[in-house]
């Protein structure tokens, strides 16, 4: 028994399972301590466009809005601020419309502030938001009220108890009016972007680490460039397959298609492919080693990404590693095709250039190899059995 647990420890995929263990603890640990440290203080980097319909009333409003919340505070016409909402640039709208002034002033109506919320982002913007928007229609009746109640018993000279009945309803005549755009269907959907680039970059590297075994047997007897195209291609082929078959299942199970199941299906083919000629990139530069390579790229772009954090709140130096990596473009092009959004030709874009990239890198590194890229998997000629990582 002992000494088979000490043969054991020393075969080299042994080692190796036990050297990647300790890595995925240390680089998780690392990557999501530093990246989420200070994402509550940065919440002053939200934006919310004011719309000013109420004249004077309004400016004094949303002076007094930029004074007390710890957001950036921008008035904005009504057009410009739905396109900043509906590409991410803010996170609210509130608009306070004409004639709010005389709402507040007469009896028995009702003055109602509009905040606008675009669903298709990380939930983590819609609770914050939500609580802003009750927050500032408290705020505003409180202020409204008090100098109401003064304006009309100063006119109207009541007796007491009359007073006291007017003072009464004009309390809560501000209420906040909740609008909803690219709405989310549940908690599944509002998952489904996080999901899908999770699944799809362990897939692209679980499926990277065998392929380069398998071409470990196969540069025994092939040329290096056949086998560098071969996997190029057959990551390509396998994108297209698997992600029809994961498009089918999220519509199947529930899923939101804003845009089609055919624009859901090729984009997430697209990425898919990008994550396999990505993380084949780093195992064609470093071999197996690449595989550690990975690991830190599947952390960083989870923190990165904006899937589950707004990108907003993290700090600069991650969210300038996020524009150079492929989750990103992912996440946003999903949340616009399932939700709605502005389109995501940006986003492909974006993905086809790292692909574009990989596939460069790939193939510098198969060309600095003297002969085939990838060493001999066994020093005997038996290949039944593969190499060892």
């Amino acid at each position: 028994m002992l000494h088979t647990f000490k043969g054991l420890l020393r075969k080299p995929p042994t080692i190796i399972g036990l050297i990647m263990a300790f890595a995925f603890q240390i680089i998780f640990c690392v990557v999501w301590m530093t990246g989420y440290s200070g994402v509550n203080d940065r919440v002053k980097d939200f934006h919310i466009a004011i719309v000013n319909e109420a004249g004077a009333t309004g400016q004094a409003i949303s002076q007094q809005l930029a004074s007390k919340l710890p957001f950036q505070i921008k008035e904005e016409k009504a057009q410009q601020a739905a396109d900043l909402l509906n590409s991410r640039d803010v996170q609210m709208i509130v608009t306070i419309p004409s004639g709010f002034k005389e709402a507040l002033t007469t009896p028995g109506t009702e003055a109602k502030l509009q905040f606008t919320i675009n669903e298709s982002n990380p939930v983590t913007i819609k609770s914050v938001m939500q609580n802003t928007a009750n927050q500032i229609a408290e705020s505003v009746n409180r202020n409204a009220a008090g100098q109401g109640t003064t304006a009309v018993l100063e006119q109207l000279h009541l007796p007491a108890t009359q007073a006291t009945a007017t003072s009464q309803a004009l309390q809560n005549k501000v209420s906040a009016d909740l609008i909803y755009t690219n709405k989310v269907d549940g908690m599944n959907n509002q998952m489904v972007p996080m999901m899908l680039v999770l699944a799809s970059f362990v897939g692209a590297m679980i499926m990277g680490m065998n392929v380069q075994q398998g071409a470990a047997i196969m540069a025994k007897f092939a040329n290096k460039w056949s086998i560098f195209i071969s996997r190029s291609v057959l990551n390509l082929i396998t994108a297209v397959v698997v992600s029809l078959v994961g498009s089918t299942l999220v519509v199947l199970l529930g899923g939101q298609t804003a845009h089609g199941f055919l624009g859901l299906w090729l984009f997430l083919s697209l990425f898919l492919a990008t994550f396999m000629l990505f993380s084949q990139m780093f195992l064609m530069v470093f071999g197996m080693a690449g595989m550690l390579v990975n690991a830190i790229m599947l952390s960083l772009q989870l923190v990165s990404s904006g899937a589950m954090v707004p990108r907003s709140l993290l700090s600069s130096t991650f969210q300038t590693i996020g524009d150079f990596l492929p989750a990103t473009y992912a996440v946003e092009g999903l949340m616009n095709l399932q939700f709605g959004g502005p389109g995501v030709g940006p986003d492909v874009t974006a993905l086809v250039i790292v692909s574009g990239v990989s596939l460069v890198i790939s193939a510098i590194a198969v060309a600095l190899h003297k002969s085939n890229p990838l060493p001999l998997p066994l020093e005997s000629t038996d290949i039944a059995e593969p190499a060892t990582i």
